[in-house]
Parts: C-alpha cells; structure tokens; sequence
C-alpha cells in the first residue's frame, strides 16, 4: 500500500521535498485588515511583511475546514496528516474531525492525525520522517509508532525579532509580555512537552541569544547524529550564522535551512529563527 502526506501549511519543508507527489500542503489563511492571505504555492513573503507593518492591529490565521483535509484523502493508501501543536492553532481539531467525518461516511483507508506539538521546522522533521519510514515499506501501525515516538523526544527552539504578533494573539503569557516590552531583551523561547511555548532564557541581542540556543542544544549528546532544520523568516544570513555555530558546538548528523511560509512569517515575523530536532 502506497502512501500520502498530508500537512498544514505552517509545515515549512525543503523544496524537493514539495516536489514529492506523496506530499500535499493544505493552507491556512491570513487576515491582514480587510485582507485575506491564502498561505498557498502563491504567498509572497515580502509583501506579507510589508501588510503586517501597515495594518496597526495583529494579522489572525484561520485554520483549514475538515472539508480541506478530507479532499485529500485517498482510499487505498495510508494518509499521514501532520499540524500545528493543538495548543496553538485548531488545525488538528479540523484535521480530527475530517478523520471522522471520514468514517462515518464508509472510508475505509487509514487515516492517522500526528499532533506536532510544535510548528514550522518541528512539523518539517515529522513529515520527513513519515516520508522516511513510510517510503521504506514499513507497516502504517509501525509508522505510527515510531513517529509518535519521535515527537515525544522531538526538542523545538527558537528566538524572534519581533513578538509583538505572538503577543497581541494571546501566545505568550503576561509575564513574558512583561518582560520583553519593558526590557527589550530577546527571548530563547521552546515548545513544552504538551505543545505550549515556554521561555527558556534570554539575551541583549538576536545573536547573543542564538548563541545561548546552540549552547543548550550541544548541552546533550541526545542531538547526535540527528538532523536538525533551522527555518527562518527572511534572515537567510541569520539561518547560515547558526548553522556555522552548530557546525562549531554541536554533532548533528545533517543540518537543513528552510524558509518559513505565511503562517510561520505571521508569529516568527521578520528575522524569526526556529530549530527543531
């Protein structure tokens, strides 16, 4: 049985990887004012960004309807559907009641909803080791197993610009709100065991705290031999910098950069980082 890869579009993936007709993207969509942004092959980052700046208010996202899930399912094969944490976006409630709805109308393929409880590059390295396993032949029930498995160890890590879109959407808690508004400082911020964001450390500045980041990575030999995707929101520089300090610090056995898509440019924001491993 052959399979299909199914992910929101905050799951931000290497190009030929899109390339795989396995791999299907299902978009969420941006509200910037009275505009709608469809996070599809069409986005334009650089105009997104420039719409954040203008509008006062915070853009929102929407996530897809069960319907767009359900559209890509295929009977004879095994569906894999990888999104967002469910403690930050209801794309895997959607992504949940699509498997239902599926059901209870006679569907008959498997249809299993891998709840990242993370994004962007913590989705990346879940659906790439869905295409892994799966391309290799292995059973659905083992490829379940093991990729649930790998999401319980996962580590997610990143440092932003600019919080003030994860603020104004109620992503981070009033102290770290506090604390970024009053003092400036940059924030190291992760995703806890249950999807959440956490804060981790901080610094004076983007590089400082992207320093202190590869320095809890190289903490634990647990990241060696592992590969490890470093997204990034229009700091391709500031991706290639980290990349250069992992290279310095840590073993990981490869390292990938990828650009962020529109959700991801929403709440990173202009020269957000996010690692995940």
């Amino acid at each position: 049985m052959t399979y299909q890869l199914i992910c929101d579009s905050c799951t931000d993936l290497p190009a030929e990887t899109l390339r795989d007709p396995h791999v299907v993207k299902v978009p969420l969509s941006i509200q910037v004012g009275p505009e709608t942004v469809i996070d599809d092959e069409n986005f334009r980052q650089l105009e997104l960004l420039q719409k954040m700046r203008a509008w006062p208010d915070a853009p929102k996202t929407a996530c897809p309807s069960p319907s767009a899930y359900m559209e890509q399912f295929r009977e004879g094969k095994d569906n894999y559907i990888v999104t967002l944490s469910a403690r930050l976006s209801g794309s895997y409630n959607a992504a949940m009641q699509a498997r239902a709805i599926y059901r209870e109308e006679g569907g008959h393929a498997n249809v299993h909803v891998f709840n990242s409880r993370s994004a962007v590059s913590g989705q990346a390295q879940i659906a790439l080791l869905v295409r892994e396993l799966a391309g290799s032949g292995l059973a659905f029930s083992q490829v379940v197993e093991r990729v649930e498995a790998y999401i319980n160890r996962m580590q997610t890590l990143f440092v932003l610009e600019n919080l003030d879109n994860l603020r104004k959407n109620g992503r981070l808690t009033r102290t770290q709100s506090l604390v970024t508004g009053a003092l400036r400082v940059k924030l190291l911020m992760g995703a806890t065991r249950e999807g959440e964001i956490e804060k981790l450390g901080q610094g004076l500045s983007i590089r400082q705290t992207l320093a202190r980041m590869v320095a809890r990575m190289a903490e634990n030999t647990d990241h060696v031999g592992r590969r490890l995707i470093v997204a990034h929101c229009n700091c391709q520089e500031r991706a290639e910098y980290v990349r250069e300090l992992v290279r310095q610090r840590c073993r990981f056995g490869e390292v990938l950069i990828v650009p962020v898509g529109g959700v991801a440019t929403v709440y990173a924001n202009d020269g957000g980082i996010v690692a995940a491993y």
